[in-house]
């Protein structure tokens, strides 16, 4: 079936939240390693592995729960490329997520690999929008038409690392694979998977994880 390798981008300095979101403590935890347990449910068998990005000022510490730490960039897609150089030559599958949404649960990671081992390029989620959107100029966007993306997404690694190669930036490294030209394909994503971006959100995740 290949090897899979995931990276957990986790580099963030969590300006919007206040401070460094992916370390604060979660139903007893720390928000990462929700994250990081997450990846371990499609990294588990031998030549499997799980990098984790971290803030430059964070790389020395010790995470005995991954085989790699690597200092973050200062962009999101710069952060993909420092884990993804921390990934071995060899691993067939990538999968890229977000420290910062400790709910996404095994079954997500297990449904973007899974797409990818079945010829996809690049797998990701994503669910309905329910808001009605309008575009800051004033016109209506058409809500059936789009999906809010999710991670964790999963890669060729090959398509993954041809994408980055040209050192591009992006929101999400779907859309880096799918302006390579590559075949990006949408799973069903969980309304629970959210990111943690302002403080209230760590009381929803907590309630969420107490009502499991």
């Amino acid at each position: 079936m290949g090897t899979v390798w995931v990276i957990v981008v986790a580099a963030g300095s969590g300006l919007r939240f206040g401070g460094a979101k992916q370390y604060r403590p979660l139903a007893g935890r720390r928000v990462v390693d929700w994250s990081i347990d997450a990846a371990r449910t499609v990294a588990t068998a031998p030549g499997d592995g799980v990098v984790l990005v971290v803030p430059p000022e964070r790389a020395d510490d010790s995470e005995a729960s991954v085989e790699a730490v690597v200092p973050g960039d200062e962009t999101r897609s710069g952060s993909v490329r420092a884990g993804l150089a921390a990934v071995p030559d060899g691993a067939d599958v990538v999968v890229v997520h977000d420290g910062a949404r400790p709910l996404a649960g095994g079954g997500l990671f297990a449904a973007v690999v899974a797409a990818v081992r079945a010829g996809a390029d690049a797998a990701l989620p994503g669910i309905d929008v329910s808001d009605t959107l309008r575009s800051r100029s004033g016109g209506e966007v058409d809500r059936d038409d789009l999906v809010a993306v999710q991670t964790p997404q999963a890669f060729r690694a090959e398509a993954l690392r041809s994408a980055h190669a040209g050192g591009g930036e992006a929101t999400d490294d779907a859309s880096l694979v799918a302006a390579a030209g590559g075949k990006v394909v949408v799973v069903a994503g969980s309304p629970t998977n959210l990111k943690i971006t302002h403080p209230s959100d760590l009381v929803v995740a907590e309630a969420l994880l107490r009502a499991h």
